[in-house]
């Protein structure tokens, strides 16, 4: 299985997070959506990444060669961020569209 996504991982927070992972999905096309939220889990600080392509072929072709998930109708993926967990960036949420 492709690796790309594993070099999201270690990034400190969500703004360092997003154009990275913009870029990762951009070339599979357009992006209509993305929403991450910060979440923790047993002390450990993820982001929580939920986007949709403009098209239902391309979502596709990400699920295919980067083996991301599908929760509901967005395409899914779970970063391990720097760092321990705080309270205050417990509930942020990033939009890009």
């Amino acid at each position: 299985m492709d690796t790309t996504l594993d070099q999201l991982n270690g990034y400190p927070d969500i703004g360092a997070l997003r154009p990275v992972l913009l870029s990762i999905c951009s070339r599979f096309g357009s992006i209509a959506r993305l929403d991450i939220l910060a979440a923790g889990h047993a002390g450990k600080r993820q982001a929580l990444c939920f986007l949709r392509m403009d098209s239902a072929e391309q979502e596709q072709q990400l699920i295919s060669e980067l083996g991301v998930g599908r929760f509901g109708g967005d395409l899914v993926v779970i970063v391990d961020l720097h760092g321990q967990e705080t309270a205050s960036n417990a509930s942020i949420v990033a939009h890009a569209a």
